[in-house]
């Protein structure tokens, strides 16, 4: 059971050093726009409080998290060029970002979110 434990703990950490790739990638000049939009995307639905499927609804809720992310976060790492990838993991590897938390894109985050809720709800009424 520990080892269950330890494994997805691992992967877990692979996922989130993964995340913080793609924002090097984002800023990365070799990086093509389709591949930046995409990470930009992922990044943004990994950190975003919104879900596709809201988290109280029982198992369903986790799926999105469990599933969506590990996804779309493979997706766009098999479409970058491996010299950027490489780049970029260099990056993440010697920087202390992994293990801080960034409340300034939470709060820019929180705030699009919101913007395109207002913005949907009034194109409706």
């Amino acid at each position: 059971m520990s080892n269950i434990i330890t494994s997805i703990k691992t992967k877990a950490k692979r996922i989130k050093k993964d995340i913080f790739v793609l924002v090097e990638v984002y800023k990365h000049p070799k990086t093509p726009l389709y591949i930046k939009l995409l990470s930009i995307i992922v990044v943004g639905y990994a950190f975003s409080p919104i879900d596709l499927i809201p988290d109280f609804i029982p198992v369903l809720g986790y799926l999105d998290d469990i599933i969506l992310v590990p996804l779309g976060i493979l997706l766009v790492l098999k479409l970058i060029p491996k010299d950027v990838l490489q780049e970029c993991r260099e990056i993440v590897a010697k920087s202390e970002n992994v293990k801080k938390k960034n409340w300034v894109a939470g709060t820019v985050i929180i705030l699009l979110w919101i913007g395109i809720l207002f913005w949907a709800i009034s194109l409706f009424y």
